[in-house]
């Protein structure tokens, strides 16, 4: 079992675990993830590795409280266990040298930093733009200031910090004055979709890491199953990074709504089990 080290709070609904897991932590690579399932009967969930230290032996992941999995996992705390952590999976995001801009957006700004950090310790040029709804939802600021970055860019819907607006308008202009020659975004599904819009107009290479739901994490199941330039490619084998140009963002956008209400039944399930007298404290 995995014990939570650490546990730290970023708004309401958005936390971060520092796990024991030595061995996981030798291996990990930025753009890779983790399977977790808290307890004996729960659902295995997808959280992309935040960070990691191989000396210490722990390893990060910052999640949104969304349905029944994750709002357990934020009754946690520190000292607990997890009974069951499984990684690294998936492919490590492909690097190289040039002048990149690193989009994140929401929980994705997680992912977003360890890419952001492993370009700028290469050599790489790197320009970072990040998103939220408001400035209460933007995570690791404070993280990405502090590396070797050409430009940092902060867009939230409502302008309570940064620019006011979504991440395409300063993507928009870097691409425009040719300040860029690729592009990486991880984020919500809208957010990747425009984003690749905006460089392949500008004829910028851009890849995504995406998220679809997942079940092992391994490649049997195909539930995490993407179109990718016309063809069927397993996000957790195959990705979770892929040219965010020849990614279908109509069925990944159709595919992530398929369990929306057996979502809200487990949660409503959950609701009345905490109402009921004999789970009470």
């Amino acid at each position: 079992m995995y014990q939570i080290l650490h546990k730290e709070q970023y708004s309401e609904k958005v936390f971060k675990f520092r796990i024991h897991a030595p061995q996981m932590a030798k291996k990990a690579q930025a753009g890779q993830f983790l399977m977790v399932r808290a307890d004996e009967t729960g659902e295995r969930v997808p959280f992309t590795f935040a960070d990691w230290n191989r000396e210490e032996g722990w390893i990060e992941f910052i999640f949104m409280v969304i349905g029944k999995t994750t709002t357990l996992l934020s009754q946690l705390n520190e000292g607990d266990y997890l009974k069951d952590v499984t990684g690294p999976l998936g492919q490590p995001t492909e690097m190289g040298p040039g002048r990149w801009v690193v989009i994140g957006g929401g929980v994705g700004l997680a992912i977003a930093y360890p890419v952001a950090r492993e370009l700028c310790r290469r050599g790489a040029e790197v320009s970072v733009i990040m998103g939220a709804r408001t400035a209460d939802l933007l995570i690791l600021t404070e993280q990405f200031r502090e590396l070797p970055l050409k430009g940092l860019y902060i867009t939230t819907d409502d302008g309570s910090e940064g620019e006011k607006g979504v991440v395409t308008l300063p993507l928009e202009r870097l691409c425009a004055a040719g300040e860029i020659d690729r592009a990486f975004a991880v984020g919500p599904v809208p957010m990747m979709k425009f984003s690749a819009l905006t460089c392949e107009k500008h004829n910028v290479p851009i890849t995504a890491s995406l998220n679809p739901i997942m079940v092992d994490g391994t490649g049997m199941c195909g539930c995490c199953r993407v179109e990718v330039g016309g063809q069927t490619k397993f996000a957790c084998v195959d990705g979770p990074d892929f040219d965010a140009t020849q990614v279908d963002w109509n069925d990944l956008a159709a595919r992530q709504a398929t369990y929306r209400t057996q979502e809200a039944e487990a949660m409503a399930h959950l609701h009345e089990e905490e109402d009921c007298p004999c789970h009470r404290k």
